[in-house]
C-alpha cells in the first residue's frame, strides 16, 4: 500500500476538512455542504433520508427503494440468506442467481432482521449523571444498569431500542428502531458477477462488480410493507463531479483513540487477530476443497475472513508507517498542551491520557485469556447453546443486572435468531469446533483446568465429533422450546449445553475481570477525554463510527495513484475487456449471452469522495434530489487506513452505478418487474443514462 498521508483533523484536532466525516443525522454540517456544493440539506430532507435508510442487523446497510418495501443492498450482505435458501431448496442460488418472477415467488430469508431508525433521543445527562461518583472498577456495571433501564422503558412492542455511546462517552443517544424480521429475497445475480475479480480486485479500483441484491420487507399481516419514504432511482445516475451522499451504518472507526491505544492496536490486537483469521481462512479453504456443497455452504464465512484480513492488514500497515504515527503523536501532544495551558482544564482532564495508557497495558495482559475463555467457540451450534445457557440464567435477573446481550430490549432479536429456519451443516460445525478446541488448548496450555475439563483424555477431533453428533441444538423447534421455558435448559443434558456449562463460570469470571479492570476504567477516561475535546475544539465535530446511521457527503471524483490518473467511472465495455474466462475474472454465461443487447457505454462502477468504512456495504449513494445514483460495496486500497483518518485526495468509496443496475436487470436478467418498480417512468429506456 502507498504511504499514508491521512488527514488528522478529527483524530485530535476535532475539525473536519473537505468531504471528511461520517455525520450523525442530528448533527449534520448543512453549512459545510452548502459552502462546498451550494446545496442546503433541510430537516425535512434529512428526515426523509433517515427513514428511507435501513440497517441489516448482522452488519450491513440497505435502503428502501420503492413504496412497496423493496430493499436494495449488496449481494455479499445477503450472501448468507442466498446460501441458506440454496440448502433449503436444494438449488445453488449462489452460483446461478435468483429472481422471483412474481410476488408469490419471493422467499423469506431464514435469518435476517432489518432496522429502520425512527427516532433519536438525547439521554446524555441521565447516563453521565448515573456514574458521576462511581469508582472506575464499578463504572461499567453502574452504567450498564442505567442503560438497561433506559432501554427497558422504551416501548418494546413498537421499537427496538439501543443507547448509543457517541464521541466515546461524550454523548449518549437513545436510538429507536422499527424492527422487521419478515424479509424476503427478490433478486440476486450470480456470485461470479457480484464478486467479479474476486480477492485480487477486493479494495481495488477500477472495478466491474454487480454487487447487489434486492429483498422486500413484509409486515405482520404477511403483505409487502407500504411506505411513503424511499429513494427512487435517478433517471440518469451520477456524473463526474456530481454531489453525492451516502446514508448507511459504518461499523467502527478509531479516529479518536489515543497514541497508546494506537500502539496497542498495532503491536498487540492486530497481530493476534490477523493470525487467528488467517488460520480460519486456511481451514475454510481446505474445507471448501472437499466438494461443491462444502464450498457453497462455507463460502459466506470464507468471504468474511478474506475481506477482514485485507482490511486489517491495511490498518496495520497504516499504524506501521513511522511518519503517520509521528504525526499522530504530535497531534496528541498539541491537544494535551491546549488542556494543560488552562489550570482548570488540566485539573479535570490532564491525567486522562496516562489513565488510558495504564488501562491499555492491563488489557494486553488479559486479552489472550479473555479471548480463549470468553470468546464463543467457532460454529453456530456453540453460539446457540451458549446463548440459551446464559439466557436461562440472565432472564431470571432484574433487567439492569443482566449481561448487556440479554436485557429486555434484546429479547425480540434473540428469539428471532434462535427460532430462525436456517440450515446447520454438521460437517462444517465439527471442523470449526475442532479448530476452536485445538486453539483453546494452545492458548491456555494442556495443563489448564478448563482444557482438562473440556477434553479429558480425548482429542479435540473426538470431542467435537461426539458433541455435534449428539446435540439437538441444531433443531429450531428444540431451541424455541428452550428459549420459551429456560428451566428446561438447566435440566437438559444436551452435550453442547454441557460443553458450555463446563467452563461458563470461569468465562463469566474472566469477563467480569475484563469489564471491571479494562472496560470500566477505559469508558470513564474516554468520557473525560471526549469532554476535554469539546472544551478544546467545540461540539461541531463528528463522532467515531458505531454501526449506527450516518450521512457523508462527497462527489464522483477520480484521484492520482502515484503518477497515474484514475478515472472515477468504469463501463460495461471494461468488464468484457477484463473477462478472461477463468475465475475470478470470468463473466457468467448470462452476461456473455446478453453482450449484443447491452449498451457498452453504460457506467458500471464509480468512485466517490464520500467518507465510508466497513458496515457501509449496501449503503445507497443518493443525489440532492434523494434519488439513488449508486450502491456502495467497497473502498479503494488507499481507504484502508480510513479507520484512523481521511485523505480526501485518494480515499474513495466504490459503488455500483444505478444505470448498471437497471441495464443489467433489464437486458441480462429480464427482470422487467423490478425495473418497472425501480424506475417506472424509465422502464422502457433502461440503460440510457
Amino acid at each position: 500500500m502507498k504511504k499514508m498521508a491521512l488527514t488528522l483533523s478529527l483524530a485530535f484536532a476535532g475539525l473536519a476538512h473537505a468531504d471528511e466525516g461520517m455525520w450523525t443525522f442530528n448533527n449534520f454540517p448543512a453549512d459545510k455542504v452548502k459552502a462546498a456544493y451550494g446545496f442546503e440539506t433541510t430537516k425535512d430532507w434529512l428526515d426523509k433520508a433517515r427513514l428511507a435508510s435501513v440497517r441489516i442487523a448482522g452488519g450491513c446497510s440497505a435502503s428502501l427503494v420503492s413504496p412497496s418495501g423493496l430493499v436494495m443492498t449488496n449481494h455479499h450482505c445477503a450472501h448468507e440468506c442466498i446460501e441458506q435458501l440454496s440448502s433449503l431448496r436444494k438449488t445453488d442460488f449462489v452460483a446461478k442467481g435468483f429472481f422471483a418472477k412474481t410476488e408469490k415467488d419471493e422467499v423469506k430469508c431464514p435469518d435476517i432482521e432489518m432496522n429502520q431508525l425512527a427516532e433519536i433521543v438525547d439521554v446524555t445527562k441521565r447516563v453521565q449523571d448515573s456514574t458521576k461518583t462511581t469508582a472506575p472498577e464499578k463504572f461499567n456495571e453502574v452504567q450498564r444498569g442505567e442503560i438497561a433501564k433506559i432501554e427497558g422503558e422504551c416501548d418494546q412492542a413498537e421499537f427496538k431500542c439501543e443507547v448509543v455511546s457517541l464521541y466515546r462517552g461524550g454523548r449518549y443517544d437513545l436510538y429507536k428502531y422499527k424492527k422487521f424480521d419478515d424479509v424476503r429475497l427478490v433478486f440476486a445475480p450470480e456470485f461470479a458477477i457480484a464478486f467479479f475479480g474476486g480477492d485480487p480486485d477486493n479494495f481495488m479500483f477500477p472495478r466491474y462488480d454487480l454487487d447487489v441484491s434486492f429483498m422486500r420487507i413484509y409486515g405482520k399481516d404477511g403483505k409487502p410493507m407500504k411506505t411513503d419514504t424511499y429513494f427512487p432511482f435517478s433517471p440518469a445516475g451520477a456524473k463526474e463531479g456530481e454531489l453525492t451522499f451516502v446514508s448507511g451504518n459504518p461499523g467502527g472507526t478509531s479516529r479518536t483513540l489515543t497514541y497508546a491505544q494506537l500502539e496497542s492496536e498495532r503491536d498487540d490486537r492486530f497481530p493476534m487477530a490477523l493470525s487467528r483469521m488467517s488460520e480460519l481462512r486456511g481451514m475454510l479453504t481446505e474445507y471448501g476443497h472437499r466438494g461443491a456443497e462444502q464450498k457453497r455452504h462455507s463460502g459466506s464465512n470464507l468471504f468474511s475472513y478474506e475481506n477482514a484480513i485485507k482490511a486489517y492488514k491495511g490498518r496495520h500497515e497504516a499504524l506501521s508507517d513511522k511518519a503517520f504515527m509521528a504525526s499522530m503523536l504530535k497531534a496528541e501532544n498539541d491537544f494535551r498542551a491546549k488542556i494543560d495551558a488552562k489550570p482548570e482544564l488540566k485539573k479535570l482532564y490532564g491525567g486522562v491520557w496516562d489513565g488510558i495508557a495504564a488501562t491499555v497495558a492491563k488489557a494486553k495482559l488479559q486479552r489472550k485469556e479473555y479471548n480463549a475463555i470468553e470468546r464463543p467457540l467457532q460454529g453456530d451450534l456453540f453460539s446457540f447453546a451458549r446463548t440459551l445457557v446464559r439466557w436461562a440464567e440472565e432472564s431470571q435477573k432484574p433487567n439492569e443486572q443482566r449481561l448487556k446481550e440479554y436485557t429486555k430490549s434484546k429479547e425480540g432479536s434473540l428469539k428471532s435468531m434462535l427460532e430462525a429456519n436456517a440450515p446447520v451443516y454438521p460437517e462444517l460445525e465439527t471442523v470449526m469446533l475442532t479448530w476452536s478446541l485445538t486453539k483453546q488448548r494452545e492458548d491456555l496450555s494442556p495443563d489448564s483446568p478448563i482444557v482438562k475439563k473440556v477434553l479429558g483424555l480425548k482429542s479435540p477431533e473426538e470431542v467435537a465429533a461426539a458433541i455435534v453428533k449428539g446435540t439437538k441444538v441444531g433443531d429450531k423447534k428444540f431451541r424455541a422450546e428452550m428459549f420459551k421455558d429456560p428451566s428446561k435448559v438447566a435440566a437438559s443434558k444436551d452435550p453442547m449445553f454441557e460443553l458450555v456449562r463446563s467452563y461458563d463460570a470461569e468465562a463469566r469470571a474472566v469477563r467480569k475481570k475484563w469489564e471491571d479492570e479494562v472496560e470500566g476504567p477505559l469508558k470513564k477516561n474516554q468520557e473525560l477525554l471526549a469532554k476535554a475535546r469539546f472544551e478544546a475544539f467545540g461540539t461541531s465535530i463528528y463522532p467515531d463510527a458505531t454501526f449506527t446511521l450516518r450521512l457523508s457527503y462527497g462527489a464522483v471524483k477520480g484521484y492520482m495513484d502515484g503518477t497515474k490518473k484514475v478515472d472515477p467511472i468504469t463501463t460495461f465495455a471494461g468488464a468484457f475487456a477484463r473477462h478472461t474466462g477463468a475465475e475470478p475474472f470470468a463473466l457468467p454465461k448470462s452476461w456473455i449471452d446478453a453482450k449484443s443487447k447491452l449498451n457498452m457505454e453504460t457506467p458500471f462502477n464509480i468512485a466517490t469522495s464520500n467518507d465510508i468504512i466497513g458496515g457501509n456495504s449496501g449503503s445507497p449513494v443518493i443525489n440532492k434530489d434523494l434519488q439513488v445514483v449508486g450502491l456502495i460495496f467497497d473502498g479503494n486500497i488507499q481507504s484502508l487506513g480510513g479507520d484512523y483518518g481521511f485523505d480526501e485526495t485518494v480515499n474513495r468509496a466504490v459503488a455500483v452505478h444505478s444505470s448498471a443496475l437497471v441495464e443489467s436487470l433489464d437486458k441480462v436478467y429480464g427482470a422487467k418487474r423490478l425495473v418497472d418498480e425501480l424506475r417506472p417512468a424509465a422502464a422502457t429506456k433502461a440503460g440510457q443514462p
